[in-house]
């Protein structure tokens, strides 16, 4: 379901936008997930300060807590681990999540509102048609005390959002490609393209219904 949208500026990005967006959300008792880009010292702090917590991906932007995640995980000890393997379409998937608690390992970790552990995602997917293998890792940090099954599903349901959501506005309605750019075309077309209903039952009854299309 979506709550709430912010445009980014057009001289902007992310890291702006989503402060704004989370001063307009209710976040007492939620975990805010977030990719990359959030992964900032002041998007965690406006998140706990709003009674909420973070679960935020750690790559190259943040180079020297990445780091010492990878340290942490590569000779520190893990204090919980939760692994899931799946069949499907051919493939053979499994993830395993594991958690650190000792952020003795992290340098900056006061820098970091209320951060309590780093979490780490490592996952393979074999091919059983080619034999092809791949593998993957993903490091998050979090000011939420929880099992690496708890993680292991707020990172499932956070990619959940990025293949039902996201995907389907840019790859059905080319979204990122649009050049709508009048007055306020842009926004009103992406709030019209999130209403909950299949992207191809949406577009008969507007093509069938006028005032269905109006609304």
């Amino acid at each position: 379901m979506v709550l709430a949208q912010e445009k980014v500026d057009d001289k902007s990005n992310e890291i702006t936008a989503i402060p704004a967006l989370l001063d307009i959300l209710v976040l007492k008792g939620c975990l805010v997930t977030i990719d990359a880009m959030g992964c900032q010292r002041s998007i965690a702090e406006k998140t706990v300060e709003a009674q909420g917590d973070y679960l935020l991906f750690v790559k190259g932007n943040q180079e020297v807590l990445l780091d010492d995640i990878t340290e942490a995980f590569n000779h520190g000890k893990i204090e919980d681990e939760y692994t899931e393997k799946e069949v499907n379409h051919g493939r053979v998937e499994s993830r395993t999540t594991r958690v650190i608690t000792d952020l003795s390992w992290i340098c900056n970790k006061e820098d970091w509102k209320k951060l309590v552990c780093i979490i780490m995602v490592f996952a393979t997917r074999y091919n059983k048609k080619t034999g092809a293998q791949e593998q993957s890792v993903r490091y998050y940090i979090s000011s939420k005390a929880a099992s690496a099954k708890y993680f292991h599903e707020a990172v499932r349901s956070h990619w959940g959002i990025e293949n039902k959501l996201h995907w389907c506005m840019d790859v059905i309605f080319g979204e990122d490609k649009s050049k709508k750019q009048a007055e306020d075309s842009a926004q009103n077309f992406s709030l019209i393209n999130k209403v909950k209903i299949s992207m191809k039952r949406k577009r008969k009854i507007a093509n069938r219904d006028n005032e269905y299309l109006l609304e």
